[in-house]
């Protein structure tokens, strides 16, 4: 096939896709502004563990890569709650051990779509800065960071998958008509490291997400294979208990030695580590349109980056390849219509893009806060009963999202009528004894209705 794609962005969007349409046998070139991380170590204090979740999975499996991708794998059975002056506590994600999610390391995911789009026969350039886009000609203007040489490209189309803060999307954003907004979370992180103890062995549960929630902020840490943990805090920027506020040494030490006490005798370089590494921003992206007629097309981070606190954003973009690959398959792939190809992706992802980024914003409550309340605990037991009795009409909001293919806007809808409903069936009770599961059937069906399929 002589039909040529050039992508922008050679991270985990980026690369999934070129394997993707590669496999379809489109010539495609992908500019990458950053050295190839096969050759380079990531920046520091950039995340290098991520959760990957049945939406990302399926994604990955569609090109192959299940096996490949297992190697990467640590299993995650459920939120591991660290209260003060209390014994750790497993709160399981799923109904039952079969639903999990699973920490994976970015860089070594990165690494092997790299290598399989290498294969595939794609073309990847590292060291390339897209410095402008002219949408209406499909033309790009890049520089080359090792030898400075600037030049021209003309993309037949260009997919821009170049994250956050993507030059693709600002461009479209100032066009007649369009719009383009980040919406930053007050709060920051800080990424921090438990080292792995003697012989690689780890120092806490490898197989949980662990969480030390205290309600205005919170502290997280994900298993890595070499028996270490990536360890986030997040917090407000500013304020009385704020990254701000944490200004010296002796502050930090001091602060986690009260707030974190068992994490902190688990981090030896603690201090180093967060005056060393960056204080990160959480945005959320929101625009339209995603493309320019049948020249620019956005997809990703690019198009809809999300807070991490549904560890969904990886998990989203590659539906978005899953997604954009069936449009092709549907369509004419030797000679695809794009402005209708675009147009059609974008129509079924804007939608569900703008779900998940308002279910993220609501499960950081969830986690630093909620999952302290009692009466969140319970809920959720009747949740999964309700599944076990219903499973046809009654999937919990969280497993929607992680362990089925429920489009986002659908679980957002769903989630917000069984939240309602649930706490109509407990009522001012402390236990789920007095539960009537007719009259909660009988809910679920005029309220409800049977979950969808999804995409």
């Amino acid at each position: 096939m002589s039909e040529h794609i050039t992508i922008a962005g050679a991270g985990l969007a980026g690369s999934l896709l070129s394997i993707y349409l590669a496999r379809r046998g489109y010539a495609v070139t992908v500019f990458e502004r950053r050295p190839d991380l096969r050759e380079h170590e990531l920046d520091a204090g950039r995340s290098i563990n991520l959760a990957l979740a049945n939406r990302g999975l399926r994604a990955l499996e569609a090109v192959g890569l299940a096996d490949d991708v297992q190697r990467l794998l640590i299993p995650m059975q459920g939120r591991m709650l660290h209260e003060a002056g209390a014994n750790p506590v497993l709160q399981p994600y799923g109904k039952d051990t079969h639903e999990v999610i699973y920490s994976i390391s970015r860089p070594g995911l990165n690494a092997l779509l790299l290598n399989v789009a290498e294969q595939h026969g794609v073309d990847i350039r590292f060291n390339q800065t897209l410095t402008e886009l002219n949408p209406a000609e499909g033309l790009l203007s890049l520089k080359d960071r090792a030898s400075g040489d600037s030049y021209t490209h003309t993309a037949h189309p260009l997919i821009a998958t170049d994250g956050s803060s993507s030059l693709s999307r600002r461009t479209l954003g100032f066009m007649p008509g369009n719009s383009s907004a980040e919406e930053y979370l007050q709060h920051g992180y800080k990424e921090l490291t438990i080292p792995a103890g003697p012989g690689s062995t780890f120092l806490i549960d490898k197989n949980a997400l662990h969480v030390w929630p205290r309600s205005g902020y919170m502290l997280i840490a994900l298993p890595n294979l070499d028996g270490s943990f990536t360890v986030t805090l997040f917090m407000p920027r500013e304020g009385d208990v704020s990254f701000e506020s944490l200004n010296t040494e002796s502050n930090v030490a001091d602060f986690f030695a009260r707030i974190f006490p068992d994490a902190k005798a688990l981090m030896p370089d603690l201090c180093t580590e967060f005056f060393e590494n960056p204080t990160g921003r959480l945005v959320t992206v929101r625009c339209k349109p995603w493309h320019h007629n049948d020249k620019v097309l956005l997809l990703g981070d690019a198009a809809h980056a999300i807070v991490p606190f549904h560890g969904q954003g990886m998990n989203c973009a590659f539906e978005d390849c899953y997604i954009f690959d069936q449009i092709l398959a549907k369509g004419t792939p030797e000679s695809p219509d794009w402005r209708a190809v675009f147009a059609l992706f974008e129509a079924r992802r804007r939608n569900n893009a703008n779900a998940i980024a308002d279910l993220a914003l609501d499960n950081y409550i969830v986690m630093r806060s909620s999952v302290r309340d009692p009466r969140f605990h319970l809920r959720k037991a009747l949740s999964f009963e309700l599944e076990r009795r219903f499973p046809a009409k009654f999937i919990p909001r969280y497993s929607m999202v992680m362990f089925h293919h429920v489009p986002y806007a659908a679980a957002l809808e769903r989630g917000e009528i069984q939240e309602r409903l649930l706490e109509q069936l407990i009522g001012a009770h402390e236990n789920l004894d007095h539960v009537d599961y007719k009259y909660a059937e009988h809910l679920l069906d005029t309220e409800l209705g049977e979950v969808p399929v999804g995409d």
